[in-house]
């Protein structure tokens, strides 16, 4: 088990980006947030398998509309949570 904090950058906001991750991650049994920053990147902890995240990021590559340029990931402590969701901050 991992978790991963991620900035996304590129076309990420306006195109569904965070119901796309929140409907990608479920099945997978990721858990974690997601939420839109002020400066037009999209943040994100992850966390579960190694593989699923792999698969997780993969297919969010592969979803219509969503461009991503850049990502920054780094590991972070694992954290008890039950399900993956979408933040309003």
């Amino acid at each position: 088990m991992v978790r991963k904090h991620i900035y996304f950058s590129g076309r990420v906001q306006g195109v569904g980006f965070r119901y796309s991750a929140l409907y990608l991650a479920r099945p997978l049994g990721l858990t974690g947030w997601v939420r839109n920053l002020w400066d037009g990147r999209v943040e994100m902890e992850v966390q579960g398998g190694e593989a699923s995240i792999r698969a997780f990021l993969e297919r969010l590559r592969e979803q219509r509309y969503i461009v991503i340029d850049s990502v920054e990931e780094r590991d972070v402590p694992t954290v008890e949570e039950s399900r993956f969701s979408v933040l309003f901050e």
